[in-house]
């Protein structure tokens, strides 16, 4: 089920006519308030989310989704006018999957929904990757430490396992912006430090094994004394 969150009807009834048409359920809401609401009886599996909506704008929806446990694991994927960079930054910050710069062509936006649903997708490999107590199940896309299940948003856990899949090994800022979020480098934005300050959070004591080199990246530190 994709969400289209749009004010303007046209765009709305255009989006999912194309949606519909490549073989996806779909629902479309005119304002942000409204998709909230709606969350709370039933999630989608993803949401393409404008940014200038009357009353609740699309930020102020998508820091609600992403702050939330129950919802942050939802691929949104934002709507930007050109001109609004920052706003695209901002959201990418706060946690969304991809943008689409408007005025979009429908076939770009239906491929950018394809290719958000498939990273969001669980690893099919029935695999684990350890760091002594620490778990990651790549097969039921969780994490544990000591046996005690912990929760990762989409992106973190992607951190994560790019790390412990080449312990060791220095990712600079654009490789972790290209695997993660399959973007090219976005200069100065915060998101990738953010989004492991957060990671550290999570991972208690493990935290300290993810390494910031210097003007470089970050690694996983092989042997690190947790």
């Amino acid at each position: 089920m994709i969400w289209f969150v749009e004010d303007d009807g046209s765009i709305r009834d255009i989006a999912l006519y194309a949606l519909d048409a490549a073989g996806f359920e779909t629902r479309g809401f005119e304002d942000g308030l409204s998709c909230w609401e709606e969350l709370k009886k039933g999630k989608p599996n993803l949401i393409v989310l404008d940014i200038m909506l009357p009353g609740m704008d699309g930020l102020e929806l998508l820091k609600k989704i992403k702050e939330s446990i129950e919802y942050n694991s939802i691929p949104v994927i934002l709507a930007t006018a050109k001109g609004q960079e920052y706003d695209r930054i901002h959201g990418l910050d706060l946690g969304a999957d991809d943008y689409i710069v408007k005025p979009f062509s429908i076939m770009e936006m239906v491929s950018r929904v394809k290719a958000v649903l498939r990273r969001s997708q669980p690893q099919q490999a029935s695999k684990l990757l350890k760091a002594d107590g620490l778990v990651v199940n790549l097969d039921e896309y969780t994490v544990s430490i000591d046996g005690k299940r912990i929760q990762l948003t989409y992106k973190e856990f992607e951190l994560l396992r790019v790390f412990l899949s080449h312990p060791g090994m220095v990712y600079t800022r654009e490789q972790l912006f290209s695997q993660v979020w399959n973007l090219d480098y976005m200069g100065d934005s915060r998101t990738l430090d953010s989004h492991i300050r957060t990671l550290r959070q999570k991972l208690e004591n493990y935290g300290k094994m993810i390494e910031t080199v210097r003007n470089v990246g970050y690694r996983w530190e092989v042997g690190y004394d947790k």
